[in-house]
């Protein structure tokens, strides 16, 4: 047994500790066989739907691209929400098809099996971990990536078997699914550049981790480059190529992004923030707060007031 310290246990990698941060949720909202002719859309939620063809075959249709045949096992994700729609055919389907009512199905007619979800960060606050991502994310015959192909299994037999608490489960699976398909994204090279790729490199991560995890240390461009195992420069100028923008600059962003957090789910006041990131006065942090967000501290906490309203309406 190695006597190597879990270092994990106590300090998240960087990409843990960003999910965790903008709390990715997921959801299966559809599980169902598809036949004769139909067309569904479910783009337009501002979220991050996915789809998966767990048995028989289907069209997806975007604009200005041509019909893409799917296969089982074959997994869609749209990172961006771009406009799509999954058909029985690979004419373009016509309007009054699309979500109508399914027709009743007919012995040894041919049946696809859809399951579809979304991901979603509920405090994305602009976060740009997805921005690198292309608008389509596709992972043909499941069966040749063992691990997703053990987490569909999985999901569609908690599907079908229906056993108390399968909810939960499937949701939990998808999760997964989606951490395996940034990881894919990296390993087949399809990213090389942005947060996200950064967030996988030897050098960057153990610093966007140390960030992520003590926003509020003082931290100075020696003290991230040492972390890094780089030279100042050599660092500074990794960093900026990857992320896009300084390593100081994006400090700055982490710190406001988890003050925005903690703003809208009421943990701190103002003053409170200020004095925990080490700004000499509560002006001087509104003031980064409004120069790095492009808000007001004060227009977060209306929000969450506003959310919690309408909750206690709905309840």
């Amino acid at each position: 047994m190695s006597d190597r310290p879990n270092v994990y246990l106590n300090n998240p990698d960087a990409l843990s500790s960003v999910l965790s941060s903008l709390q990715l949720q997921t959801e299966v909202y559809v599980n169902g066989e598809f036949c004769g002719q139909w067309a569904v859309d479910t783009a337009g939620s501002r979220r991050i739907p996915f789809h998966l063809i767990a048995n028989g075959r289907a069209w997806l249709h975007m604009e200005g691209q041509p019909a893409l045949a799917l296969q089982p096992g074959d997994l869609l994700v749209f990172p961006h929400d771009n406009h799509h729609i999954l058909a029985s055919s690979p004419q373009q389907p016509d309007a009054a098809l699309v979500n109508a009512p399914l027709s009743t199905a007919v012995a040894d007619e041919p049946r696809t099996q859809l399951i579809c979800g979304f991901f979603e960060f509920r405090n994305a606050a602009a976060w740009p971990l997805l921005d690198s991502l292309a608008p389509l994310m596709v992972v043909h015959n499941l069966g040749t990536e063992s691990r997703l192909e053990r987490l569909v299994a999985l999901m569609i037999l908690e599907l079908k078997q229906q056993q108390p608490g399968h909810y939960a489960v499937v949701n939990q699976l998808a999760l997964l699914m989606f951490v395996t398909l940034l990881r894919q994204q990296i390993e087949s090279g399809q990213v090389e550049q942005g947060l996200l790729a950064a967030l996988f490199d030897r050098h960057l991560a153990p610093a966007l981790a140390a960030i992520h995890n003590q926003p509020a240390k003082p931290w100075t461009l020696n003290g991230l480059a040492q972390i890094a195992a780089l030279g100042r420069s050599s660092f500074a100028r990794r960093f900026q190529s990857l992320v896009g923008v300084s390593p100081m600059r994006y400090v700055s962003q982490w710190r406001m992004h988890c003050a925005s957090v903690q703003l809208a789910t009421g943990q701190c006041s103002v003053a409170q923030l200020a004095e925990q990131y080490g700004y000499q006065s509560e002006a001087a942090f509104r003031k980064a707060f409004k120069v790095v967000t492009g808000t007001t501290p004060g227009a977060v906490r209306r929000r969450r007031r506003t959310r919690s309203d309408q909750g206690a309406t709905h309840g």
